[in-house]
């Protein structure tokens, strides 16, 4: 039942990478690649702007596609908008053709004192001179 603590190890120094490290796991990489003797480095030097070239197309594909996407985005929130501004508008439209009616204009105004006209309407004529006539 007696047990001993063991003693932590002790901590070992961090070792810093060399200022080469990079370039070391590329060049394991390149080895790699020339397993079967197929890819040299002179190969790659001279594929390189074609690879850059690869690369700048990929980007611009997935910026357009964003690009799109956003694009559609918009267009459905404006369509949504564009349903609910014609509702607005055909709702009003109602409104005032119902509060445009003559019985509803009449009864809008009968608590100012205003009466419809049974009145038939006469034209109104005026005579300047002794042949002319002037209407308005």
């Amino acid at each position: 039942m007696n047990r001993e603590k063991k003693a932590a190890p002790a901590p070992t120094p961090e070792k810093k990478k060399a200022p080469g490290k990079g370039m070391a796991s590329a060049r394991k990489y390149v080895k790699f690649l020339n397993v079967f003797n197929m890819v040299k480095r002179d190969m790659v030097v001279q594929a390189m702007p074609y690879i850059f070239f690869l690369t700048v197309i990929a980007l611009v594909y997935i910026a357009n596609s964003y690009y799109a996407e956003n694009t559609i985005r918009e267009i459905d929130k404006i369509n949504k908008e564009l349903k609910t501004l014609k509702s607005e508008g055909i709702s009003a439209s109602s409104e005032l053709m119902i509060r445009s009616k003559q019985s509803e204009v009449a009864r809008a105004v009968a608590p100012i004192g205003l009466v419809e006209s049974t009145d038939a309407a006469r034209k109104i004529v005026v005579k300047t001179s002794a042949n002319e006539t002037r209407e308005d």
